[in-house]
Formats: C-alpha cells, structure tokens, sequence
C-alpha cells in the first residue's frame, strides 16, 4: 500500500485549503469518492459471493489457476501505476481504466481466498466490517483529533505488521496467527480514520488535493478491503 505525499497540501493561514476553500468544491469531492468507492466494493463483494455461493465458479477458478497469477500481475501493475504515476490518475478515462482493472483482478483474488469459507463466515466478517467502517468514517468527520498529523506513525505500524506477517507465515501457531490478524485489522482500522480526514480536509493539516479522488478511493478501498481480510482470519481462527 503507498500513500501519495507530494499531494498533500499546506494549510493557508485561514486554515484550509485552496481548492477546499469553496464548500461546494469539497462536497462534489467527497461525493464523487464515495460513489467510486461503492462501485468497487458493489463489484468486490459481488464477486465474493459468486466464488462463495457457486461450485461452478470454485471449479472454473481450480481448473485454471493460471488466471489467479494473471490476476495478482495486474493487480500489482495497476496499482503501482495508479500510486506512482500522477497524471495517469488524474486523467479520464485512463484512470477510471486502470482503477477498474485492479478492482476486478482484486475482486478475483479476494474471491479464491473466500473460496475457503462458509457463506456464515463471509456474512458475518461483512457485517463486522461493514460496522466498523461506518463508526470510524463517523468518527473522522466528527471529531476534532487531526489524524492527518500522523501518517509517519502509521507507516511504521504497516512495516511492523509486514515483518510480523513473515514471522507469523514461520512460525506456524494459532495464537501468533489471532495477534497478527487484531494487529492488522487494528493497523487498517486507523488508516481509515486517516485517509477519510484526509478526504474531508477542512480544518486539519493535510488533505488531498481534489484531482485525486481516484486516490483517494483507492486508498479507502485498500484500506476496507484489507480490514475485511482480516476480520475474516480471526473469524477463521477461532473457528479452527
């Protein structure tokens, strides 16, 4: 996951920002995030049920497993150049292109890992999410703790779990794999908080510049969609 910080933009002495200077201009951003945003999860978690509810569907992806690589290569692909090339994102329909790209090789590789739970299971990690999602987006428009403040924090809490993650894949305990995946969904529950103060800007530090609402959905969708995987591993492990 990378996060854009040549984007972010200094606060005027008034306290916001250029383009968030007009009330108007933020909600039409904010509104079109949101939207994206729906469309991708509308088309992630569709595509969850299909791999969950459908033996057909198992049965074509264990047949051609060559599609689960060509999927995690275009996913790496778009998503690095969603990250790392600017104008890229900024320019329609190439951006709308790429992001549609990654979100349905997404949908692909999140629904062969589902493949290995019960629709109980999926439902009950969705609803979770789901919950927590909106307490946290409701959270970060109400409160008045700047979070913007804290995305070097945050960096170093993703490494930490990155490094944890290669010493749970070693060192095979279920009691390691529960604190990895708390550790986790906590990790993302707070980049949450953080790329939708980044969204909102207004009064706080940092925001997004308006041109980037592809980002900016992007980074709200990594960050759901991760939360999600994990509330799935702790449902799992409990389980097992």
């Amino acid at each position: 996951m990378s996060y854009d910080y040549e984007n972010y933009e200094e606060p005027l002495a008034n306290g916001g920002t250029l383009e968030f200077s007009d009330k108007s201009i933020r909600m039409g951003f904010i509104r079109k995030v949101y939207i994206i945003l729906m469309g991708q999860l509308t088309v992630t978690f569709g595509m969850v049920a299909a791999f969950t509810l459908s033996p057909d569907v198992k049965n074509f992806a264990a047949q051609n497993q060559a599609l689960f690589w060509v999927a995690l290569v275009g996913t790496l692909v778009c998503i690095i150049a969603l990250s790392c090339c600017g104008n890229l994102r900024r320019k329609t329909p190439h951006n709308f292109i790429f992001l549609g790209i990654f979100t349905i090789c997404e949908g692909f590789l999140l629904g062969c890992t589902s493949a290995r739970y019960t629709p109980f299971e999926i439902l009950l990690a969705v609803g979770i999410c789901i919950f927590i999602t909106l307490a946290l987006t409701l959270f970060a428009f109400q409160t008045k703790i700047d979070f913007t403040m804290c995305g070097g924090f945050l960096l170093c809490t993703l490494i930490i779990l990155i490094i944890f993650g290669i010493v749970a894949a070693i060192w095979q305990n279920q009691v390691v794999h529960i604190l990895y995946s708390c550790m986790g969904a906590l990790v993302f529950s707070f980049y949450i908080v953080f790329d939708t103060q980044m969204m909102i800007g207004g009064n706080h530090k940092y925001s997004i510049s308006p041109e980037e609402y592809v980002f900016a959905a992007l980074s709200l969708y990594l960050d759901i969609i991760n939360l999600f995987t994990y509330i799935l591993s702790i449902i799992a492990n409990f389980r097992d």
